[in-house]
């Protein structure tokens, strides 16, 4: 079921600003889209924060910024890169028939594939400026998912914990288990996602177990867990930088793919990316997401809706006659709905 977006709002604050070292917390930003050239994108992300344009290789550009750092604008086909960087490194021309592959290929996946904006972990108080980044790609002609059918172009959100102990992460599986249904439906994933599984919701057995009253294990437990249930980065919430910051060697000897990176955050891929909407921006789904950051917090409500949750699912055909999303819509005003 569609649901109405908010046409006009700026990014919340969660209750949690700072982590446990006293440093103000950070959010990633990955941003997919179509319908711009990939210099005309670094040149936008550029004019944006003052910063000045580094050629990686064909399809990869770096954008130094002097107030956060890095970032990175590609095309989202690891492929191309990697060969592109190859023939960078080497220095060498390529055969007429390497430049009919390549060519072959980046016509593909420029249909295909999205271009991607990574932005530099951002202080989360200051997340409200890359509004002005997706309202200047709009002008310049960007694309997003429900534009093609073939798009699958998402918004993904890396908030860092606030801590990284194994309460702390436990609290905020459990919020996210249980609010996956309302978030799921607000987000009005777009077919083309759900059909090449990038963003699947955590298997039905760990849900449950996630959300038992005394499911409150170690890290290494809850770490083995996961890696157990969730061998995956497609995942809403892909929880596999986080562990793989924590414990590279448990995690590495589950999973070897080398798109996953070390990172003390979250990886939240549920959302669309509506880019060229006129009434969309990054606040609707993070402001979303903030409901997820109020639920970890509130250790007693936590408790109770996990209670609920796991009361409903137990019923017999739970599914069928009844709508969680529906008892979460009248139970989520009673805990400051944004």
């Amino acid at each position: 079921m569609s649901i109405m977006k908010r046409a006009t709002g700026s990014p919340g604050l969660p209750p949690v600003l700072a982590t446990a070292a006293g440093q103000t917390r950070r959010v990633g930003i990955e941003l997919e889209l179509g319908g711009l050239e990939l210099d005309t994108l670094a040149e936008i992300v550029r004019t944006c924060w003052a910063g000045h344009v580094e050629r990686l290789s064909e399809y990869e550009r770096v954008i130094h910024t002097p107030r956060h750092g890095d970032w990175a604008v590609e095309l989202d086909f690891a492929l191309l890169k990697r060969r592109a960087r190859d023939a960078e490194s080497r220095k060498e021309t390529p055969s007429s028939l390497q430049r009919f592959a390549d060519e072959i290929l980046r016509t593909g996946a420029e249909y295909l594939a999205p271009l991607e904006v990574v932005s530099p972990p951002l202080p989360i108080d200051q997340l409200g400026e890359v509004e002005t980044l997706v309202e200047r790609l709009r002008a310049a002609g960007a694309r997003g998912t429900t534009d093609a059918l073939v798009y699958a172009f998402g918004l993904h959100f890396n908030p860092e914990l606030p801590a990284t102990d194994a309460a702390t992460i436990t609290r905020y599986l459990k919020a996210f288990a249980c609010l996956y249904p309302w978030l799921d439906e607000r987000a009005d994933i777009d077919l083309s996602r759900k059909l090449t599984l990038f963003a699947d919701p955590f298997p039905d057995a760990y849900v449950q177990r996630l959300i038992a009253s005394d499911y409150w294990p170690s890290l290494d437990a809850l770490i083995d867990d996961y890696l157990l249930a969730n061998p995956t980065r497609n995942r809403a919430l892909d929880c596999l930088p986080l562990f793989l910051y924590l414990d590279p060697v448990r995690v590495r000897a589950i999973v070897g793919d080398p798109r996953v990176k070390p990172r003390p955050t979250l990886h939240y891929r549920l959302p669309n990316c509506e880019i060229d909407r006129p009434d969309w921006g990054i606040h609707i789904a993070w402001n979303d997401w903030l409901q997820v950051e109020r639920l970890a917090t509130e250790r007693e409500r936590l408790a109770e809706l996990c209670e609920r949750y796991r009361r409903f699912l137990a019923r017999p055909l739970g599914y069928l006659l009844g709508d969680w999303v529906q008892e979460l819509d009248g139970w989520l005003p009673l805990f400051s709905r944004p």
